[in-house]
This record gives structure tokens, sequence and C-alpha cells, in this order.
């Protein structure tokens, strides 16, 4: 699976150089902005600035009470934020986490913290059209129901020394959190490489998050080459064998978390060139390259299951006996051509 390297700051962090950053293999970004209804991060100006100026994948994240006022707290975010990510692909995170003493959750069941998230959601969707948002939370709160079905999740769980760089998160399989498969995972607060800063893999390659960010679907979690060979490979091996296509076989290639099948609209200059369908995109086409590709696999697995399932239904003796049927007393007749 493709991965990019990110990190997360807040007012914990010193001014960072995010030049250096960028070329040790950091591909994005998020620095905290805003608390509850009025606490604003005092390094977020300075961090965001220089994420933005770096050509870092740029984000910022919002710390939750759900049980203050939602609209108070999304204004509190969108209001420091705006000027930074109106005129950028921009990722907004709300951060669902409750403090070690409940303060932040007092008073609140799990469906009013749920209604909360989903509003304060929706909120900043509307302030930042065409932007993402999604949640930075832990496994309690997913397992909890506080947690919105379908957005981006940012995840926290910290394995320990034996994964604190990089390579030993991408050395990992993807945590799932109550089924739930983050797009990103951060890892360590306490890296080996260096100072005390929480690192994070994404799901995605660099290209795919940047084209994600800006709200591009078709490419999101694409399979890669390999993974597609591997797809191909497990089924011609599986047909050899003599096995047959279960409904598992065609719904796994056509899960909506392995590639969405989604498309630009024709004509979309944005895609295209002048002629509207020679794509003009290199990032885009090389994903629309995949996509057909996977594509081509889904309709021959659904094509092979139908066969396979119409010839186990066929009744070889019954054939036989309607075939014999329509041949008795057929007469053919040969005419010999004339020279």
């Amino acid at each position: 699976m493709a991965t990019c390297r990110g990190v997360d700051v807040s007012a914990y962090q010193p001014v960072q150089d995010w030049g250096t950053h960028k070329r040790n293999g950091v591909a994005f970004a998020w620095a905290k902005a805003t608390e509850g209804q009025h606490s604003r991060d005092p390094r977020f100006a300075t961090h965001i600035t220089g994420i933005i100026a770096s050509g870092l994948i740029p984000g910022s994240y919002h710390f939750a009470w759900p049980n203050q006022d939602v609209g108070t707290e999304a204004a509190n975010y969108i209001s420091a934020v705006r000027q930074y990510a109106a005129a950028h692909d921009y990722v907004h995170w709300l951060d669902l986490e409750r403090y070690s003493d409940g303060r932040n959750y007092a008073g609140r069941s799990s469906a009013q913290i749920l209604a909360w998230v989903k509003q304060w959601i929706t909120v900043v969707e509307d302030a930042f059209p065409g932007q993402r948002v999604g949640v930075y939370t832990s496994a309690d709160d997913i397992a909890k129901g506080h947690v919105p079905a379908g957005g981006p999740i940012w995840y926290p769980a910290y394995p320990g020394s034996a994964v604190d760089t990089y390579a030993e998160a991408e050395g990992r399989a993807q945590p799932k959190p109550s089924g739930r498969a983050p797009l990103i995972w951060q890892f360590t607060s306490t890296p080996a490489s260096g100072p005390r800063m929480d690192l994070n893999i994404c799901y995605l390659s660099a290209a795919q998050l940047r084209a994600w960010a800006a709200g591009d679907e078709e490419d999101d979690m694409a399979l890669s080459p390999d993974d597609i060979a591997r797809v191909a490979d497990a089924v011609v091996k599986k047909l050899a064998a003599g096995g047959v296509l279960e409904s598992s076989d065609v719904s796994t290639i056509w899960s909506a978390d392995v590639l969405p099948a989604a498309r630009p609209p024709y004509n979309n200059g944005d895609y295209f060139k002048d002629d509207g369908k020679t794509p003009g995109n290199q990032t885009w086409g090389a994903g629309y390259m995949q996509l057909t590709q996977v594509e081509g696999i889904r309709e021959t697995l659904t094509r092979v299951k139908a066969i396979q399932e119409m010839l186990g239904t066929l009744n070889l003796a019954q054939l036989e006996a309607a075939l014999v049927a329509k041949l008795e007393g057929l007469t053919i007749t040969i005419t010999k051509p004339e020279t």
C-alpha cells in the first residue's frame, strides 16, 4: 500500500525548519489552530505560514469541547484559519479526544457527542466548500459511536519503541479500530530521530493525498500496479485449480474503500485538454490508468462468475434430449455447385 509521511505541531513545538522537513521526505503537516469556544494556539500563524510556504500539504485542527456550543466552536476555528485555507488545497480536522478528567465530555451522552461532531463538520464544510474535513480520534471514541460513518479518520495509537520511525510504521499493517480504516495513523510523539513531535503516515502516496486534498476523488485509495497484479494472479490461480468465484471475490474488488469508480465530468478543463477527452493532467491520468485496469478486472470477475453460475445450473441430460429432439426428422440438402 502506498504511503506518505507527515507531522503535526502545536504550541508545544518551536518554530520549525519546514524546508528541511520536506527534504527529509515529509509530505504533509497539520497545525493546531483552536480549542473550545475562544482559545487559539499562539504558534498557529507561524506554523501554518511556514507549512504553506514550504509547499507541504497543509492542514489544521480544532480541539473539541462537545459540551459547549458547537456553532461558537466552529466559528472560532473558521475565523482562525480562513485567511490560510481560502487560497490553498487545505485539510481540516476536528480533534475529538477526552481529557483525562473528562471535563470536555462532561454531561454528554454518546449520541449527543456524535450529533455535535456531525454539526461541527457540516458548518466547517459549508465555510470551505470543496475542502476535506475529517476527525482525529481514539479507538475508544470510535467504539462508543462518537464518529460519523464514512468520513476520513486520523487515528492515534502508539506501539512504543517498536514503532518510533517512519520505516517501522510503514512496515506495520494498517490499524483498523472497530473495523474502521484510518486515512492517517499518528504512531508516535517521541520519535527515535529527534525532539518530541507527533509523526504520522498517510495511506495514500503524496500525489494521491495532494489530489485528495484538492477535492479530486478519482484516485482516492487507488490500487497500485502491484496490487492489481496480485489480484489478477489470485484470480487466475483460483480458476486454474478448478475453483469457483464466490460473491466475496467480486465484492472485494468492488469495495468502496479499495477504489471508488468516480470520474471527472466530460469537458472539465481541470482534467482534459481542449478536445474534452484527452487527459491533460498527468497526476490524474496516471490514476485513471489504474482505475481502468481495476475496472477491467472487476468486469472480468463479474462475467466469469456469471458464466460459472450458468454452467452450474446446466442439466446435460436435458440439453442432450433437447438436441436429439431438434435433430429428429431433420433433412439436410447439399447442392453441388455448377461447374
